[in-house]
Order: structure tokens, then C-alpha cells, then sequence
């Protein structure tokens, strides 16, 4: 399904990615992303591979899951529109730490680690205002597993 400008901008903004951006500086990381679609059960990006991109989900349902010693996986997380994943590889610059794989056909929007550059180079103002924004995810996703961590802590006493 086509996206008209305004409506992918609309959407945009209300992600955590993209929230306080100006409308300039909106316009220029638009302008960065590339569109990828995706059908059920592709693998977008698989743990263990070089990342040098981050994705921005428009449409579909993904999966997160990390390989475990046994040989199996576990779920991590589910990703519906709006969510955001790839960011570490961009911050850390380390291979993926997970894998996610399309539930449902999916539409992304890609940012990789040169247009970020080239975004910061352009706008540092801007920058500034999309890492904080990815930091407070990452802070939120942290409290999540805490959470998580002491509900099985609580669960084994």
C-alpha cells in the first residue's frame, strides 16, 4: 500500500523515533529512508549478522527472539507499527543481537549508519533530538527486562 507523504510524516511523528522533530528536519530524515516489504515468515535481520541499518515498522507484526546454549530460541518481543528495532547495532556497532522474523506481512522503513551520519552532519540540532529519543527507548526497554528479571526472580522464591 502506497503512503502518501503527509500520512507517512503524520505517522512518524507519533513514534517515539521521530517525536519533537521539526518540520525541516523531518523532511530531511523522510527523505534518508528506504521502504522495505516483507512477507510472512521472512527473516529481516538474523542474530549474529553485521547490522549497519534500523528499522521503523509501518505495517505487520514481528517477532524477536535470541538463540539459546540448547540450540533453541526464545521470544524477546513482538513489534507492531510504530516500534523500532536495529537501533543498537547503529550505536554500538556490534553484530545483531537478535533475530526478527515478519509475522504478518510487513512494511519497514530502513535508516542506515551513513544516512544517520549524513543526518547528523545536516542537522545536529536534530541529531541530538533522535538519540535522545532512541536513548529513552532503550531506557524503557531496560525497565521492561528489569521487570521481567524480578518477576522470575519472585517466581523462584
Amino acid at each position: 500500500m502506497a503512503v502518501s507523504s503527509p500520512d507517512l510524516k503524520a505517522f512518524l511523528l507519533a513514534t517515539p523515533f521521530f517525536g519533537g522533530l521539526s518540520p525541516a528536519s523531518l523532511d530531511l530524515l523522510v527523505s534518508m529512508l528506504v521502504e522495505r516489504r516483507f512477507e510472512t515468515g521472512a527473516t529481516i535481520v538474523a542474530e549474529g549478522e553485521p547490522g549497519r541499518a534500523m528499522f521503523v515498522v509501518h505495517s505487520g507484526m514481528l517477532e524477536v527472539s535470541e538463540r539459546l546454549e540448547t540450540g533453541g530460541a526464545i521470544l524477546m518481543s513482538s513489534l507492531r507499527p510504530g516500534d523500532f528495532f536495529g537501533e543498537m547495532t547503529l550505536l554500538e556497532m556490534q553484530n545483531r543481537s537478535a533475530t526478527v522474523v515478519a509475522e504478518t506481512p510487513t512494511v519497514l522503513y530502513e535508516l542506515t549508519a551513513q544516512q544517520l551520519y549524513a543526518f547528523y552532519k545536516a542537522d545536529i540540532h536534530a541529531y541530538v533530538i533522535v538519540m535522545q529519543n532512541i536513548n529513552r527507548e532503550l531506557c524503557r526497554r531496560l525497565r521492561r527486562a528489569d521487570a521481567r528479571i524480578k518477576a522470575l526472580e519472585m517466581r523462584e522464591r
